[in-house]
């Protein structure tokens, strides 16, 4: 534990990393040291708005921080991540951690050597509408997931599986808690070079299925979960901030919480099933992960996704696109599935 206010650079200023200075500028608990980009007109435009200093190479950058937020684009996670920790600092690293399980296991390493921690920036892990199944016991069955976005050019430098689909991947890791078993994948290129779209169907150790679908080419934006287990069902709308539980109960049990209940007779046992709404607390979610990123450099928490977690949604998420890419003969056009056995 330290009480010294840390200094964070942040490296790229794109339209995520101008939101890494906006929340570390506003920041009581940290100093904004400054701020790195190769783009110098955009690093410019950056600096003015948010009356900070910028740098000119990330190792100046590097001499006048405790930590840095590296928001650069995936394929330069891995390089930019290197140099900071190799100089001994604290990282944020935007997700995905890397862009292979190679080059995440590298930094795992490089960090432990130079005892320094890597927090990656899954987002959603903090979303409003996920963090009332804190008050539940979970033991998913069967978990479902769409997340569709309309079509942009940023973001197309990795496949949709890294793009968005690992956003779904680190949820359900975390809320399964087991071991990937086997993977069923297909996906298609329609508009980039890379995969636009992925189906996935994730089968754990324990039992628990997932399916998983993820897609670029939409008109509208779509993120919906739901997760079903013995007794109980949870639907949530990440977009509209809606969480929604249906649960069955003995019919003598009483749920102060329930908005609405339904008798249910079941071979021949009286339950019902309750309906909860619960409210959700809006806050901004990147101002909380950052917010952990700096009590952690300090010592008072543990990052919220560490690098190791980081490094097993890559991993999952290499596996899907390596079999799409098998199935695919140089094109994404087989839709066929085909199983990878882990293990």
């Amino acid at each position: 534990m330290t009480d010294k206010t840390p200094n964070i650079g942040v490296v790229g200023v794109g339209h995520l990393g101008r939101h890494h200075v906006k929340h570390l500028s506003n920041n009581n608990n940290a100093l904004l040291a400054g701020i790195y980009d190769i783009d110098s007109v955009r690093v410019q435009d950056i600096a003015a708005e948010f009356n900070c200093r910028v740098f000119n190479s990330l190792n100046n950058l590097l001499d006048e921080c405790d930590a840095l937020a590296i928001v650069t684009p995936t394929l330069s996670h891995a390089e930019v991540a290197e140099e900071c920790i190799k100089a001994r600092k604290h990282v944020f690293i935007e997700k995905p951690i890397t862009k292979t399980v190679a080059e995440a296991d590298h930094l795992l390493q490089l960090a432990k050597k130079n005892n320094v921690f890597i927090q990656v920036g899954h987002i959603e892990r903090l979303n409003p509408a996920l963090l009332p199944l804190k008050n539940f016991d979970l033991n998913p069955k069967y978990i479902e997931v769409q997340r569709l976005a309309p079509y942009m050019v940023r973001g197309t430098d990795v496949p949709v599986v890294l793009d968005l689909m690992i956003h779904d991947i680190d949820i359900i890791l975390a809320l399964v808690n087991s071991p990937v078993k086997n993977i069923n994948a297909s996906g298609v290129s329609i508009l980039s070079d890379s995969l636009d779209i992925a189906n996935a169907r994730l089968r754990f150790e324990n039992g628990t299925v997932a399916s998983i679908t993820s897609s670029r080419i939409a008109r509208n934006k779509v993120r919906k979960i739901k997760i079903f287990q013995q007794d109980m069902y949870v639907t949530i709308d990440f977009l509209l901030g809606l969480t929604e539980i249906y649960r069955v109960l003995d019919a003598e049990q009483n749920d102060t919480d329930a908005i609405e209940t339904v008798p249910l007779d079941s071979y021949g046992s009286h339950k019902k099933i309750v309906y909860e709404k619960p409210d959700i607390s809006q806050f901004d979610a990147l101002e909380m992960e950052l917010s952990n990123f700096i009590a952690s450099i300090m010592g008072d928490e543990t990052p919220i996704v560490n690098g190791q977690a980081g490094r097993e949604a890559v991993d999952v998420a290499i596996k899907i696109y390596d079999m799409i890419l098998e199935d695919s003969t140089g094109a994404y056009t087989h839709l066929k599935l085909r199983m990878i056995c882990f293990g």
